[in-house]
């Protein structure tokens, strides 16, 4: 895949203000019902079959516990290794995204796309969302992961999580060594309240080294942390966003969604269903992420560990997922940084961050860290 510039379309869980502005763009736009029917075929969710040794790509709803959950999988070489990814958010389902810039692993893995409970088209409206919980997502995955291990053959999988998905991952590598190969945390969050600490002295900082009267004023409305409602991490992402701590480059956001909805990847319905996926798992889920720490809860895990980590992000705080990785005890451990991202790694560096996973990850290197 050649090195993209183009913006994603749903960064991490603060960056909901991002998903609005999209959302508004495209429906301001006169192609959208042309294209829309130009997707409707492509974004059928009924699965293929596919021989033993030959490709996979299919999609199908997995039932759990009064959800339907999503998955896409797909690989050239149905018997390679099966790697899950985890998004960030909660409630941000970046599948478009991670098959827009990242589809070169399919070629080398079985990658499995899914959209967690209350995300993406595993988005209920009618659902309760007092269930959104931590030990309710882990409880999911566990199913997942028990599904594709089944359906594939394969005794363990290969985790890779990204932003809150990060936090998901490692917890689940901790509870279930055994069906995990490898875990990689991408933009590794440590301590939800931590994060959101770093990120308003970044703020602070920055704004007031630029002078900036106008986002020093927003951030006394604001106040400092914690922030418990998805508006008030939205306010905070977009202000760390000025600053180049979510990208660390601005590329163009529309040329994402217009090639995305062109060739088939998302439907402007289900920028819908995100948006409100986000909404609802952030407001549901924020107190309990606030009590969360892994530096406290994960000291040890017993697989292979790399984190992926941009130089710039300031969403998450990099320094801190790097300092945790020097404490947190692990079979081998691995940390690769990247000096051109902030917190949106595989949309930053798409051609970097693929080459860096099929490396690591192949089989022969997967037991050492790819040292």
């Amino acid at each position: 895949m050649t090195q993209r510039t183009e913006q994603q379309l749903i960064p991490f869980v603060s960056s909901t203000s991002r998903i609005v502005s999209l959302t508004q763009t495209l429906f301001r736009c006169t192609l959208a019902l042309t294209l829309s029917l130009l997707v409707a075929s492509c974004a059928s969710t009924q699965a293929t079959e596919a021989p033993p040794s030959g490709p996979i790509q299919q999609s199908e709803y997995l039932p759990v516990d009064g959800a339907q959950l999503f998955l896409q999988t797909r690989g050239e070489h149905r018997g390679a290794p099966v790697l899950l990814w985890l998004h960030g958010g909660p409630g941000g389902a970046e599948r478009p995204l991670f098959r827009y810039f990242n589809g070169e692993l399919e070629r080398h893995f079985v990658v499995v796309y899914w959209d967690q409970r209350g995300a993406g088209r595993s988005f209920d409206s009618d659902a309760d969302p007092h269930q959104l919980t931590v030990a309710r997502h882990l409880a999911d995955l566990g199913a997942v992961v028990d599904h594709l291990r089944q359906t594939l053959g394969q005794n363990k999988i290969i985790l890779v999580g990204h932003s809150w998905g990060s936090m998901l991952g490692l917890l689940y590598s901790q509870q279930h060594p055994e069906k995990v190969s490898a875990y990689i945390g991408v933009a590794q969050i440590v301590s939800w309240l931590k994060t959101q600490h770093t990120a308003h002295e970044f703020a602070s900082f920055a704004a007031t080294a630029q002078q900036d009267d106008a986002i020093l004023t927003r951030l006394r409305t604001l106040g400092p942390p914690p922030y418990s409602t998805s508006d008030q991490q939205m306010a905070m992402e977009s202000v760390i966003d000025k600053y180049g701590g979510s990208f660390h480059q601005k590329p163009c956001q529309f040329c994402v969604i217009l090639r995305a909805m062109v060739t088939g990847l998302v439907t402007p319905w289900e920028l819908i269903s995100i948006h409100r996926g986000i909404h609802t798992s952030v407001d549901t889920m924020t107190l309990e992420l606030l009590a969360r720490d892994l530096e406290r809860e994960v000291t040890r895990v017993e697989v292979p560990v790399v984190f992926l980590l941009g130089r710039h992000d300031r969403i998450t705080e990099s320094m801190v997922a790097a300092g945790y990785l020097e404490r947190l005890s692990a079979p081998c451990k691995r940390l690769i940084w990247f000096e051109e991202s902030a917190h949106n790694i595989p949309f930053e560096e798409p051609d970097h961050f693929n080459k860096a996973i099929i490396d690591t990850l192949l089989p022969s290197n997967a037991e050492s860290c790819g040292k």
